[in-house]
C-alpha cells in the first residue's frame, strides 16, 4: 500500500472539513491560546509540553506513527484534532475516552490498517479516508455517535451491509475513498447507504474507471464524483455504475470533478442523464481527449435545469467547431455556464431556446458572438465576463433580439465607444448593466440601455460624467469607482439616484450642492479620494454629517468606509487627517463675514484710539513733540561757540498768571539777590517768536526748570505745555533739573486727565513745600537757592562735550 497518499481533489468533502474546521477556528480567534498549530514540524510523536487548556491542536503533515493515551489524556477540553497525513497503522480510538469535549477528529491520509473501536458520543466529525482499510471500518459503537455529520471512509472491498451500524444516523456526509478499491473481474459487490443528504465517491486519478459495485441510495440529495477517466471503451462501465446510484428520487445536485474522456463518451453521459431527475450536473476540471465529432443528441423532455462545465482543457485541436458548440446550444434547459474554457465561438440556438440564464466567462467570444440571434428571446441573464469583446455598439446590437434580458454583464474585456452619430440599439428590457473593468471615456454615457437601474462602470477611463444625459431617470445605482473623475456628478440627470459609488477617484473638493440635487440618494461610498481640505470641504463635510443624521442609520451603512476612509491629502499639514476631524473656523471661510469683522474690528479699535487720545489729550502731545524734535534739530545746528553761550539762566520759573503776585514778591527777590539769574515769560521772551518756541527756547537756555505748583497752575493750558517741555528735556539731557514748589496744595480729583505726566511727576518725584510760617521760610528759600546754584559756563561746556 502507498504510504503517503495526497489528496487529489478538493471537493465537496474539502468545502464541508473547511467549514467545519474554520467555524471552530472562529470561535477560538480571540483566545488564540487554546489553538496549537504543530503541523509540518517533522513531529514522531505528539508533544509532551502542550497546554492543558489546548482546545485546537494541529499535528498533520508529521511522521507520529503512535497515538497514546498519555498523549492527550491531559487535554480534557480539546475539541478539534488534525491528525492527517502522518504514519499511523493502527489506532485504539478509547485513547480519547478522556476527551469528552472532541467534536472533530482528522485521521485522513495515514497507513491506518485497523482501528479498535470507543464510543465518544461528542463527535460530529470523524475522517478515515485515504488509509489502507480492508473493509469499511465501521464498528458497532459508531452507531452511538449521534451527533455525526460527517463521516470519511476507506475501503478495497465493499459489502452490502457495511453501513448497517449507522443506518439509523442522519449524516449530512459520506467520503468514500475508493482509490484502491478493487475487485475481480466478473465479480460484482453491492453497497447499501440508507441516510446521507451528500454521497462523494472518490476514485484512483490515474486509473481507467472499472469500478463495478452496485451503490444504492436512498436520501441522497447530492452526488459527487472525483477522478472519473473514461475512454470509448468503458464508457459504458461508468454509465451502469450511474445507473442505480441515479434512480432516487432525492437526486437533485450531481457533480463530477477531474474528469478525463472522449467527447463521444461526455455526450453518451449527457444523453443517459437527461431523461433523470437531476437538476443541476456540473463538472469541473474537463479533459477532452482523442477527436471531437459531430454526435447525435436526442433532447428528451428533461428535468434537467442548469449545467455548469468550469475549465476545459481540450487535447484536440483540429476538429469541427459546429459539432462541440451545437450540443451545448440547443440544449433545452434553463441554465448553461462554460466557463474557463477557450471557446471561441457559441452558436445561436436553431429552435427558440429555453435558456434564461447563459454564463461564458473566460472565453474568448468576439463581438460576432450572437449577431442576429433571433431564438434567445427568453433570455433573462447574459454574462460574458472576461472575453475579447471590443465594440460597445455592436454588444448593444447583440441584445436587440434578446427580448426578456435584464442583466448583461460584460465587464473585463476591452470595450470602447468612439462612434459619432450613430446610434446604441439596446434591447428596451436591460435593467442591470455591468461594463466594469474595460477601457470605456466619457462617451460611453451616450450608449447606454435607457430603462437601466444598476449600472457599474469601475475601473475605466472615465473623466466627468456629461451634464447632458437625458435618458437614464431609471437608473438607481451607479457605480464609477476607480476611474479619474474629479467631481461628483449631479443628480439633475439620474432623478432616480439611490446608490453612488464613486471611491478611488481624483475628487479633492466635492460640492456641498450634491446633497441638494441628489435628494434620493441613501447610500453613498466615496472614500479613499485626494480630498483637499478647505473651506469648501468644510461645507461638504457639514452636509454629509446632516446627510446622515438624516437617515437615521448607522453611518457606515449610509457612507460607506465613514470615517476611515475619508481623509484629507492636501495640504500638507492635514494629510492623513479623518475629514470627521478636520476643523476650521467659520471666519476664515466666510468672506462677507471675515470683511464685516475686520471692518467692525477696525472701528472699534479707531473708536478706542480716538478716545485714547481724547483722554490723554494725544494730539496736544503730538504737536509739543513736533515743536520739540524742531526746536531740538536747530540746537544740533548752532555752532559750537554759540552753544557754549546757550545757558544763560539759572532756572525758568513757570507758574500761573494768578500766582503772580508771589513770584515777583516772593520768589525774586530772595533768589536773585544771591546773583542766580531767573528767567521769566515777562521779560525773556524774545517778540516776533511763537509762545511755544519761546517757552522751548527759554527751557533751553536754563539749567533748571521750577513750577509753581498750585490749584491754579493746573488750571493754565500754558503751564502745562511748559512742563510738557521740561519733562522731554529732562530725559534728553539726561539730568535732574526740575524743581517743584508746591505753593499750596492740589487735591488729586482736582486735576484734568491729560495732565498725567504731573500726577506722575508729583507721585514720584520730591517737591518743595512752601510752609505757611514765615519761621521756615529762611529755610525754604535755602533749599531752592542750593538746588539750582551754578556755574553756568561749566554747565555749559559739559553739555557742548556731550552734543559733540
Amino acid at each position: 500500500m502507498s504510504k503517503d497518499k495526497e489528496p487529489t481533489v478538493i471537493s465537496l468533502h474539502s468545502v464541508y472539513v473547511m467549514t467545519l474546521v474554520w467555524g471552530t477556528l472562529i470561535q477560538f480567534s480571540e483566545e488564540s491560546e487554546f489553538v496549537v498549530d504543530k503541523s509540518k514540524i517533522g513531529l514522531t510523536r505528539v508533544p509532551k509540553d502542550l497546554p492543558p487548556q489546548t482546545k485546537v491542536l494541529d499535528v498533520s503533515q508529521n511522521y507520529i506513527t503512535e497515538l497514546h493515551l498519555s498523549d492527550i489524556s491531559f487535554l480534557s477540553q480539546l475539541t478539534v484534532l488534525r491528525l492527517s497525513q502522518n504514519r499511523m497503522q493502527c489506532l485504539d480510538i478509547s485513547v480519547f475516552k478522556f476527551n469528552q469535549d472532541l467534536e472533530y477528529l482528522d485521521l485522513s491520509h495515514n497507513q491506518l490498517q485497523t482501528i479498535l473501536c470507543h464510543p465518544i458520543a461528542s463527535l460530529k466529525h470523524l475522517d478515515l479516508s485515504f488509509n489502507d482499510f480492508e473493509a469499511l471500518p465501521i464498528c458497532k459503537e459508531f452507531g452511538n455517535l449521534t451527533q455525526l455529520n460527517f463521516l470519511g471512509l476507506s475501503a478495497t472491498k465493499l459489502q452490502q451491509l457495511d453501513l448497517l451500524p449507522i443506518a439509523h444516523l442522519h449524516l449530512s456526509c459520506i467520503l468514500l475513498d475508493l482509490e484502491h478499491y478493487y475487485v475481480k473481474e466478473n465479480e460484482k459487490e453491492s453497497l447499501q447507504i440508507l441516510n446521507t443528504k451528500k454521497l462523494h465517491l472518490v476514485f484512483h486519478p490515474n486509473s481507467f474507471f472499472s469500478v463495478q459495485v452496485n451503490i444504492s441510495v436512498k436520501s441522497v440529495g447530492c452526488l459527487q464524483l472525483a477522478n472519473i477517466k473514461l475512454s470509448d471503451d468503458n464508457c459504458q462501465v461508468f454509465i451502469t455504475f450511474l445507473l442505480e446510484l441515479t434512480q432516487g428520487p432525492t437526486l437533485l445536485n450531481f457533480t463530477l470533478n477531474h474528469v478525463e474522456t472522449t467527447w463521444k463518451c461526455l455526450v453518451g453521459v449527457f444523453q443517459f442523464l437527461w431523461p433523470k431527475p437531476v437538476e443541476y450536473l456540473s463538472i469541473y476540471n474537463l479533459t477532452i481527449v482523442e477527436s471531437i465529432d459531430e454526435e447525435d443528441f436526442i433532447y428528451y423532455e428533461t428535468t434537467l435545469k442548469g449545467l455548469k462545465i468550469e475549465h476545459i482543457t481540450k487535447r484536440v485541436f483540429i476538429f469541427s467547431q459546429t459539432a462541440l458548440y451545437k450540443v451545448f446550444s440547443d440544449m433545452n434547459i434553463r441554465m448553461l455556464t462554460i466557463a474557463d474554457t477557450h471557446f471561441i465561438h457559441m452558436l445561436c440556438p436553431q429552435v427558440p431556446s429555453t435558456f434564461k440564464f447563459l454564463n461564458f466567462t473566460q472565453n474568448v467570444f468576439t463581438d460576432s458572438v450572437f449577431q442576429n440571434c433571433k431564438t434567445l428571446a427568453r433570455l433573462e441573464t447574459l454574462i460574458l465576463q472576461r472575453n475579447k469583446l471590443e465594440d460597445l455598439f455592436e454588444i448593444s446590437l447583440m441584445t436587440k433580439d434578446m427580448l426578456s434580458l435584464e442583466i448583461l454583464d460584460v465587464s473585463s474585456n476591452s470595450l470602447e465607444y468612439d462612434r459619432h452619430g450613430e446610434n446604441c440599439t439596446w434591447v428596451g428590457s436591460i435593467v442591470v448593466l455591468n461594463l466594469s473593468s474595460n477601457i470605456l471615456t466619457d462617451s460611453v454615457f451616450r450608449c447606454l440601455p435607457p430603462r437601466v437601474k444598476v449600472l457599474d462602470l469601475h475601473n475605466n477611463r472615465i473623466r466627468s460624467i456629461p451634464e447632458d444625459v437625458t435618458h437614464l431617470e431609471a437608473l438607481q445605482e451607479l457605480n464609477v469607482a476607480s476611474n479619474s473623475l474629479a467631481h461628483l456628478p449631479g443628480c439633475g440627470s439620474f432623478s432616480s439616484l439611490s446608490i453612488l459609488i464613486i471611491d478611488y477617484n481624483s475628487i479633492s473638493n466635492p460640492s456641498a450642492d450634491f446633497f441638494q440635487s441628489c435628494q434620493k440618494i441613501r447610500s453613498l461610498k466615496a472614500g479613499n479620494n485626494p480630498f483637499q481640505c478647505t473651506c469648501e470641504l468644510r461645507d461638504f463635510i457639514l452636509e454629509l454629517k446632516d446627510f446622515i443624521q438624516s437617515l437615521g442609520q448607522v453611518s457606515s451603512d449610509v457612507v460607506e468606509g465613514w470615517p476611515d476612509s475619508y481623509k484629507c491629502e492636501y495640504p500638507e499639514s492635514y494629510k492623513g487627517t479623518l475629514l470627521k476631524d478636520f476643523r476650521v473656523s467659520e471666519l476664515s471661510c466666510n468672506t462677507a463675514l471675515l470683511i464685516v469683522t475686520i471692518g467692525v474690528t477696525g472701528l472699534a479699535l479707531a473708536l478706542t484710539m480716538t478716545g485714547l487720545c481724547v483722554y490723554f489729550d494725544l494730539p496736544w502731545y503730538l504737536r509739543m513733540l513736533c515743536q520739540w524734535t524742531q526746536t531740538r534739530r536747530r540746537a544740533r545746528n548752532v555752532p559750537l561757540e554759540e552753544l557754549q553761550r546757550t545757558l544763560q539762566f539759572h532756572a525758568f520759573i513757570s507758574y500761573s498768571g494768578h500766582d503772580s503776585a508771589w513770584v515777583k514778591n516772593e520768589l525774586l527777590p530772595n533768589v536773585e539777590k544771591e546773583g542766580i539769574k531767573i528767567c521769566l515769560h515777562e521779560r525773556n521772551f524774545v517778540p516776533g517768536k511763537s509762545i511755544m518756541e519761546n517757552i522751548i527756547n527759554c527751557i533751553e537756555k536754563s539749567y533748571k526748570s521750577i513750577f509753581v505748583l498750585s490749584p491754579n497752575f493746573v488750571q493754565s493750558e500754558w503751564c502745562h505745555y511748559e512742563l510738557y517741555f521740561a519733562h522731554h528735556n529732562l530725559f534728553h539731557e539726561g539730568s535732574d533739573n526740575l524743581i517743584l514748589i508746591l505753593l499750596d496744595s492740589i487735591p488729586q480729583y482736582s486735576i484734568p486727565s491729560s495732565y498725567h505726566k504731573l500726577k506722575a511727576l508729583m507721585a514720584q518725584r520730591t517737591y518743595l513745600e512752601w510752609p505757611k510760617e514765615k519761621s521756615k521760610h529762611g529755610l525754604f528759600w535755602a533749599n531752592l537757592r542750593a538746588s539750582i546754584n551754578i556755574k553756568l559756563m561749566e554747565k555749559a561746556e559739559e553739555i557742548s562735550y556731550t552734543q559733540i
